[in-house]
């Protein structure tokens, strides 16, 4: 499945770092601060967490209500809210560039954090060396998301100059793998309890956790 492959595409939240359950609250939070003190929601901070969480669960994105009903941009809550991620709290996978570089294929990192907020998780994570010039924002296609339309992941492909059929996407999120399958890439999930997208005929394999996930493709040297 991997052996014929020439490029990686790896992920960010989620993959190539996990967002733990504590992490996710936080950044519920995070998020609700960024809309409430940022952005002019008039709303209490609980109030607007609770609405993030919900969002999240109704549409795979905490902001999405707010765009609908109190019109704020999809731009000025990236901004806002990746200016206020704590980082500090992610704990890296240790060793995580030496084991990467095991993989035998060019590899490549695609998010829907914004450039400013990539680059932080990359150095606190220890792969700012190793993707500096090898990470894509959905921001650099003019977009804020990763799960709209599969004209998204063509453009990555022409991008990094790889043909989708040359290139494996690995993601956390199944919304993203389906877009990606669409135009040829080899797909893989990262999952971190149950695979609860084993039944998904878009995914062509799935590992729990990355590391898993590293040591498949370096079986491929």
């Amino acid at each position: 499945m991997f052996s014929s492959k020439k490029a990686v595409i790896w992920d960010l939240d989620n993959t190539l770092y996990r967002i733990t359950p504590d992490f996710a609250d936080k950044l519920d939070e995070v998020m609700a601060q960024a809309l409430v003190e940022d952005l002019g929601v008039k709303i209490p901070l609980d109030q607007c967490k609770a609405l993030v969480k919900e969002s999240y669960k109704e549409y795979r994105d905490g902001g999405e209500v707010f765009f609908h009903q109190y019109g704020i941009t999809p731009e000025a809550l990236s901004t806002a809210y990746h200016q206020r991620i704590p980082v500090e709290m992610i704990v890296p996978y240790e060793n995580l560039a030496e084991k990467l570089q095991r993989v035998p294929f060019e590899q490549y990192v695609f998010t829907a954090s914004n450039r400013e907020g990539s680059t932080r998780i990359l150095k606190h994570i220890g792969l700012w060396e190793m993707f500096q010039n090898r990470f894509f924002s959905v921001e650099d296609f003019g977009v804020t998301k990763k799960n709209e339309n599969a004209e998204l992941y063509r453009r990555y492909c022409a991008k990094i100059n790889q043909n989708p059929e040359d290139c494996i996407f690995v993601d956390d999120s199944y919304s993203n793998l389906e877009f990606a399958k669409q135009v040829g890439m080899t797909t893989v999930r990262i999952y971190y309890r149950d695979n609860s997208a084993k039944d998904k005929t878009y995914i062509d394999a799935a590992f729990k956790g990355v590391e898993a996930c590293i040591d498949a493709l370096a079986r491929c040297a």
